[in-house]
């Protein structure tokens, strides 16, 4: 195995392996080989990490450090993301199978995060207070919470870091953030940036293991003040049970399996296109991922033939090779769970109308672009986040129906509403329950805008200056301004 890749672990600013020596390998998507190997870190790395984040926190340089300075080590962070962007997105393109035209213009990209939260981090305050008492001056301020765990999954993973990390940092939290056990090495990658971009040792901390020890000692260790989770919902459970060691606070971000509607009255090119970059853009595997389609009646048949017709002729193939539009499942358990669950679907009386099936000549965890068309809505395939390039599809014939149908859903985090009509589309965007409503657009994100769940896809918010609430919390100051000495408590007049 001399060339597998070896990583390390973050913690306490040095470079270790894990303390008894442990390791996993990841598997590049692409081809089914090993191409590196990860620290398996113990419940004792853990807790390193976390005291590590803990002294950062309570005392030296980060503690002691002013709002405008942290800022400046944001913005350096992002600058130097951007100037990596190339070599972590190849990196987390060989480690994950996404696209590397994707992943560098998202790390690229992210770099925005930081810089967002790089201009938040001095602009944190309290207010003062009307107080129904005389001769007392009340004020809050708002203070950092302590040691954050950032728990974050494989396929969106230094986009996930920057929403987690930037709002924590600048806010003057201390974090660990512990990377996917199924691809840990680009964000591995991104923490050489950490040193580099001024921040002290053990402000930030990145350990990789499994969900046992690893991500069990770090979501219930006593330290712990906030818990960040992005992942699945068995894994939340866990979390929420953990949290119960700790009381720290929790956020959670679950997924979704979210309905893409489109209107008789729609800009059909549009919505096609839409669709398509929401169901297979990044193989489908997104927590946004526009996976329930829902056309009217009169446009179905339309819709459904120019969008198989493109769906036919997406060029699946090696994420490296800049002519790729799609690439590989990142597990090999993702993609048999998905030829399950269409087989399933298909039992249940769906059509296959494209796809459906591993395609020919391509070893890895491919599978093709697929659209099923659903008779019906209490089919298991429409309620099942598959995490991949899998869409049901179904018809409605009026607004009321559809919106019982987008919401007839255990998920709640992202929607898409194709119509040209304005009043329609307010309508639409109140009815619809979910986190992120899109009108005529589909999979986009900015720094400014928060985005998160309800339901069973979680709740919390990550990104905006909302964010920044989520790593303080209040304290109010009450000053006696009156130099008459208080009275003696026990003499009632």
């Amino acid at each position: 195995m001399a060339d597998v890749k070896s990583y390390r672990m973050l913690i306490d600013g040095d470079w270790v392996e894990a303390s008894d020596g442990g390791k996993f390998d990841s598997v590049n998507p692409a081809t089914g080989k090993v191409w590196s190997r990860v620290p398996e870190a113990t419940a004792e790395d853990v807790d390193r990490a976390v005291r590590a984040a803990d002294r950062a926190f309570t005392s030296g340089e980060w503690a002691e450090m002013l709002p405008s300075a942290r800022g400046r080590c944001l913005r350096k962070l992002g600058d130097l993301l951007a100037e990596r962007s190339e070599q972590l997105g190849r990196t987390e393109s060989i480690d994950t199978g996404k696209m590397l035209k994707e992943t560098r213009w998202q790390a690229k990209y992210i770099a925005e995060f930081f810089h967002f939260y790089a201009g938040c981090a001095d602009k944190i305050s309290g207010e003062t207070l009307p107080i129904d008492k005389p001769d007392l001056f009340v004020f809050t301020r708002r203070e950092p919470l302590g040691v954050v765990a950032a728990v974050v999954p494989w396929n969106s993973q230094l986009f996930l870091v920057a929403v987690k990390i930037g709002p924590a940092l600048a806010a003057g939290n201390t974090v660990v953030l512990k990377a996917s056990e199924h691809a840990s090495a680009a964000m591995l990658e991104f923490g050489e940036l950490i040193e580099q971009a001024g921040f002290p040792p053990g402000v930030v901390n990145i350990v990789t293991g499994h969900g046992d020890p690893c991500g069990k000692a770090l979501t219930s260790h006593p330290l712990v003040a906030r818990i960040s989770f992005t992942g699945g919902p068995g894994a939340a459970r866990h979390v929420l049970y953990n949290s119960a060691e700790n009381f720290a606070e929790v956020s959670l971000e679950l997924g979704g399996k979210s309905p893409f509607i489109v209107f008789e009255d729609a800009d059909i090119e549009s919505a096609v296109n839409g669709s398509i970059a929401g169901i297979f853009g990044a193989t489908g595997q997104s927590c946004v991922a526009g996976s329930r389609l829902y056309l009217h009646e009169d446009i179905a048949d339309e819709f459904l033939a120019k969008m198989t017709a493109l769906a036919g002729k997406i060029l699946i193939g090696d994420p490296l090779a800049e002519e790729t539009q799609m690439g590989p499942l990142c597990t090999t358990g993702q993609l048999e769970h998905i030829e399950r669950e269409v087989a399933h679907a298909v039992s249940e009386g769906a059509k296959v109308l494209t796809g459906g099936r591993r395609p020919e000549g391509l070893g890895g965890n491919y599978y093709e672009p697929t659209i099923l068309d659903c008779p019906r809505q209490d089919l298991r395939i429409v309620d099942t986040e598959l995490f991949g390039p899998v869409l049901a599809a179904q018809r409605f014939k009026t607004e009321e129906e559809v919106i019982r149908l987008a919401n007839d859903t255990k998920h709640g985090l992202a929607a898409g509403i194709f119509t040209r009509s304005g009043a329609r589309q307010m309508r639409m965007a109140k009815a619809i329950r979910a986190g992120i409503v899109w009108i005529n657009t589909y999979r986009v994100v900015s720094p400014i805008a928060e985005f998160g769940g309800v339901k069973g896809s979680g709740y919390g918010r990550e990104s905006g200056f909302q964010a920044m609430w989520d790593y303080t919390r209040p304290k109010t100051v009450w000053v006696n301004t009156s130099d008459t000495p208080m009275a003696n408590p026990f003499v009632m007049r």
